[in-house]
């Protein structure tokens, strides 16, 4: 039956990315704020209700839920864990936003071509994510100590983040655009939505792939701090991936409706810092004080609020609404 309920929720998932694909976004176009804002709140409400789904899993002990995975938790640990996670994901894919809109700067990518390099981008993220989980998953049960090493990866990166300035993307300097452009040649300029192309009797990459490479090559790094992150929150590879997974869904929409924001959102940085920082004790201490849930979750959630209500507080005047 748990092998069941994997299945199940990757084929979700997969029927998801199949009506994006072939139905809501078939054509290239510009996507509006305002649509990508109903997305947004659409994918926020879906992993919600899952919450509610984990909830009923776990008091009715529906496949092997509490006995076979997430063995001691109760059904309201359970939901608690997986929507922390869920919120600590989603706060951390904030700076991917960023990143990403600075990339698409880079590269010069039409704003009707954005979409399709998320979407594949994503495709490639869930399958690096669901491969690093399984890895954390296995060294966390096989390594009491690890939880160290990742508490202290967090606290690093809390502190880099802290003393950091201004983020600033340099895709030559990216080992994987280095070893395609060695591979392939760049063609001088887009091609409408095609990552490679023939021209001049050779296979040739676009400019348009670049970008999806080192999107894909930074949500990498990202999730070098995010998964640990993550695991200090709960344990359960399960609860893990679940709410990894909805938070990456919605990574799409979320960039769609605050890629024209974000220099209003700059104290959301320091929001960021602290919980990596919160987040990295917590793991630190994991073996000798237990956070409760429902407290971690209001940290991580009041954090990320007062960064975004400051940021609009402070946002210069006559500036956009």
């Amino acid at each position: 039956m748990t092998l069941l309920l994997w299945i199940g929720f990757l084929v979700l998932i997969l029927a998801i990315l199949l009506f994006d694909l072939l139905w809501v976004n078939r054509d290239a176009h510009v996507i509006p704020m305002r649509t990508a804002l109903g997305w947004t709140c659409f994918y926020a409400a879906l992993a919600i209700a899952f919450g509610g789904l984990v909830y009923l899993l776990f008091a009715n002990g529906w496949a092997g839920a509490g006995s076979r995975f997430g063995v001691g938790l109760s059904a309201r640990d359970a939901a608690l864990q997986y929507l922390t996670a869920w919120v600590l994901e989603q706060s951390l894919s904030l700076d991917n936003v960023f990143v990403i809109a600075l990339v698409f700067a880079y590269f010069g990518v039409p704003l009707s071509q954005q979409h399709r390099v998320l979407f594949w981008g994503i495709i490639g993220v869930l399958m690096m994510r669901g491969l690093m989980i399984g890895a954390g998953a296995i060294l966390i049960a096989r390594f009491d100590w690890i939880v160290y090493v990742f508490g202290a990866i967090l606290l690093v990166t809390a502190a880099k983040l802290f003393f950091s300035g201004d983020d600033q993307v340099d895709p030559d300097k990216n080992l994987f655009v280095r070893l395609f452009r060695r591979l392939y040649p760049v063609t001088d300029g887009f091609r409408g939505s095609s990552f490679f192309v023939h021209e001049n009797g050779r296979r040739a990459i676009t400019p348009l792939f670049l970008a999806l490479v080192v999107v894909e090559s930074t949500d990498l790094l990202f999730a070098v701090d995010s998964i640990p992150a993550v695991f200090a929150v709960t344990r359960d590879p399960f609860l893990v991936f679940t709410s990894n997974i909805f938070a990456i869904l919605g990574l799409r929409s979320l960039y769609f409706t605050l890629a024209g924001l974000m220099e209003r959102f700059r104290h959301v940085k320091m929001a960021l810092v602290f919980i990596l920082a919160f987040v990295g004790v917590k793991m630190v201490f994991s073996h000798h004080y237990e956070i409760p849930d429902l407290l971690s979750l209001s940290i991580i959630a009041g954090a990320l609020t007062l960064g975004v209500l400051a940021s609009l507080r402070h946002s210069p005047k006559g500036g956009p609404r």
